[in-house]
């Protein structure tokens, strides 16, 4: 700082009224603030609080700086370091000294910071392979001054930029999707693949809440990320099915439901004593054609399971029309909440058995001793009879019973198939399976599982015919010859 005049001229005290001391504080001259004394021990607390070890040299490469970390990877001290010029004979090897000291002190002149690695050695004869970071430090006037250089062990910093890399090779292109979630479960960071998940851009999913993009699902995602900030990460990745909120301006899309194999991470800060949970980190990869596949396959060994315990137990019954209700029974299992066997008489259709219930109460051993069903015009069990092949239907996700009880259907029907029962190239009916609201509609795969049961049932309804057109044959023959009606023959 520099010093100010201690005399000054009379004129100049006479014009001021007095002495140039007794001048009110407005007049006096403008001084530079003195330096608080606390200043160098603020920043020899910034220094020896610091992560990484420090030195710094001035122009001339004198030590000025060295720090705590320094000293606890070196052994040197302070005391012992400061004041020295250059590295060789106690930080650095006599050999290797020149070339140290030249690259360290070259970063007065080059812009920027320069990353070196070199071995420095320590108080006690070791030699520690360090990376430094060095950048030279300018004047008042931009002379150079000096340079200061941040150094840390080699296998330390590979460590953090390795950890940096990772953390960078997943927000860039990974095949997983991962979102840190904060701690008030609202997407912080997203990268392209999970953007690409969720159907929306990057900085679109940001700050939002999760419900804005999730449907159903959402309840089991967010327990989970309860469960992972308070307990900490699970031993095993968890599938969750979710379901996708349509979005965008097109038009609109049933919902898109996914399953997705999860991972969770707690984040806890480094830095605190205690663990501070940060957020979540989310990885999460899509695994619905596989789940489905499994899915479809397991359902698919059931279903045959089904239809060979059916087959078993038909080829016990006595009467072919008791076997077509136990097929239907049995094909409930899994599949449908209600099932509807119609068989054509005349120009009817006439409620021959249904499902669930028993086989003496809920069907009628002959068509013609029912009543015809009273089908609205276009009904799906009357287009299935005329066009010979299955039809789907559904309520729409409406739940209102008039829905149903337009179609003769039972209440809270809200899925329909009706399929034509086939034997011998003729139509002997049709088969409807009935499913409420709370399960899906039928699908292809329904549609071929429930044509295999018709195949069963339209048999076991053609023998049951071919039965009682042989006794009516016979009553009538010996009607004719006097002889009675014989007895009928056990099937």
């Amino acid at each position: 700082m520099p010093a100010q005049r201690d005399t000054h001229s009379e004129r100049a005290a006479d014009d001021a009224g007095g002495p140039a001391d007794k001048r009110p504080a407005a007049a006096q001259p403008e001084a530079r603030p003195a330096a608080h004394p606390d200043d160098d021990r603020l920043l020899a607390a910034l220094l020896d609080g610091m992560d990484a070890a420090l030195c710094a040299f001035d122009a001339d490469g004198v030590v000025t700086h060295w720090n705590r970390e320094a000293e606890r990877m070196l052994g040197w001290s302070a005391a012992e370091a400061v004041g020295r010029r250059g590295l060789s004979g106690w930080a650095v090897r006599s050999a290797d000294a020149p070339e140290v000291e030249e690259r360290l002190l070259a970063a007065m002149t080059v812009p920027g910071r320069q990353v070196h690695e070199f071995a420095l050695l320590t108080k006690d004869g070791g030699r520690v392979l360090v990376r430094t970071q060095s950048s030279g430090v300018r004047d008042a006037a931009g002379a150079p001054a000096g340079v200061y250089c941040a150094f840390s062990e080699a296998h330390t910093q590979i460590d953090l930029e390795r950890s940096i890399a990772l953390s960078e090779g997943l927000f860039d292109e990974a095949s997983w999707g991962v979102v840190l979630i904060d701690a008030d479960l609202r997407p912080a960071v997203v990268n392209a693949h999970a953007a690409r998940a969720f159907g929306v851009r990057r900085s679109g999913l940001l700050g939002r809440p999760l419900g804005d993009v999730l449907g159903n699902g959402l309840e089991e995602l967010e327990g989970a990320l309860h469960h992972v900030l308070a307990e900490g990460t699970p031993p095993a990745p968890a599938d969750l099915w979710v379901t996708l909120r349509p979005g965008g301006d097109g038009p609109v899309e049933p919902p898109l439901r996914r399953c997705w194999r999860s991972s969770f991470l707690r984040l806890s800060s480094p830095l605190a004593e205690e663990p501070v949970p940060l957020g979540v980190a989310w990885l999460f990869h899509d695994v619905t054609d596989a789940k489905l596949t499994e899915q479809q396959a397991a359902r698919t060994r059931f279903r045959d399971s089904q239809l060979h315990r059916a087959a078993r137990a038909a080829a016990e019954c006595e009467d072919p029309m008791e076997a077509a209700a136990v097929h239907l029974d049995f094909a409930l299992a899994g599949y449908a909440d209600h099932a509807l066997l119609d068989l054509a008489a005349g120009a009817r259709l006439v409620r021959a058995a249904h499902a669930p219930g028993g086989a003496q109460e809920h069907w009628h051993p002959h068509p013609d001793s029912g009543l015809p069903v009273p089908y609205m015009a276009n009904h799906p069990a009357l287009q299935a009879f005329e066009h010979g092949g299955p039809v789907r239907t559904g309520a729409g996700g409406s739940t209102s019973p008039e829905w149903a009880r337009a179609r003769s259907w039972p209440e809270g029907t809200a899925y329909g198939m009706c399929t034509a029962l086939r034997s011998r190239g003729r139509t002997l009916g049709v088969v409807t399976f009935l499913r409420g609201a709370a399960r899906r509609g039928f699908d292809r795969a329904d549609i071929a599982y429930g044509q295999d049961i018709a195949v069963r049932v339209a048999a076991a309804v053609d023998l049951a015919q071919a039965v009682r057109g042989e006794r009516r044959e016979r009553g009538a023959r010996g009607a004719r010859g006097g002889l009675g009606q014989p007895p009928a023959p056990r099937w």
